[in-house]
């Protein structure tokens, strides 16, 4: 059975790609990861660092699997497929860094407003270095990068570097989509998964 791993962004919820995955076909395994102590999610001591969160996912794959990713967990996706690259068979990345400095892309600096919604959130989510410039253009796994074009967070232009950048990468953007667009556009972003997962 083709198993799908959903991983959410900083918010940390679970239920972040349900409204995606209910259109997508019933028989595909599904995994819906949340991330301790981000967003509303209970913490956990273990969990400190992006690397935790990797080792979270990674202790799961016990043969192929398709990522779909979006904005931090999109970080966490790109690690994983570099670390296991005979195993991700393919990765979906929304609205992401994947690693990529934002900051030269006019990016809009998302922790003023993540603090006010999660204040019991771990600090460690709001340092910088967070996330590190990965080495993108050595992912193989075939991509889909999902990008709206109402997005300050993680702007199309970001999307269009890891375009250039990955070697079996294609961007769809979503008209009208934003940093939330697996909920609020659900029906566009599934019909491209079901399309690049077939």
């Amino acid at each position: 059975m083709r198993k799908i791993l959903f991983l959410p962004g900083a918010g940390g919820s679970p239920a972040f790609w349900q409204p995606v995955a209910k259109l997508l076909p019933d028989e595909w395994g599904k995994v819906f990861f949340g991330w301790p102590g981000l967003g509303d999610q209970p913490h956990d001591p273990r969990i400190n660092s992006i690397d935790a969160l990797v080792r979270l996912v990674e202790v799961t794959m016990d043969g192929p699997v398709d990522l779909v990713a979006q904005s931090m967990g999109g970080v966490i996706a790109a690690r994983i497929a570099l670390n296991r690259p005979t195993v991700v068979r393919r990765l979906v990345l929304a609205v992401t860094s994947a690693g990529v400095n934002m900051t030269q892309f006019g990016a809009s600096d998302w922790r003023a407003d993540y603090r006010r919604q999660f204040p019991q959130a771990a600090d460690w989510i709001m340092q910088r270095s967070a996330t590190a410039e990965l080495a993108v253009e050595l992912i193989d796994a075939p991509t889909l990068l999902v990008w709206g074009d109402a997005d300050p967070i993680s702007p199309v232009g970001v999307g269009l570097h890891l375009e250039r950048r990955m070697p079996n990468a294609r961007l769809h953007v979503v008209p009208g989509g934003d940093h939330s667009l697996a909920s609020n556009k659900a029906e566009a972003v599934a019909a491209l998964i079901a399309r690049h997962l077939k």
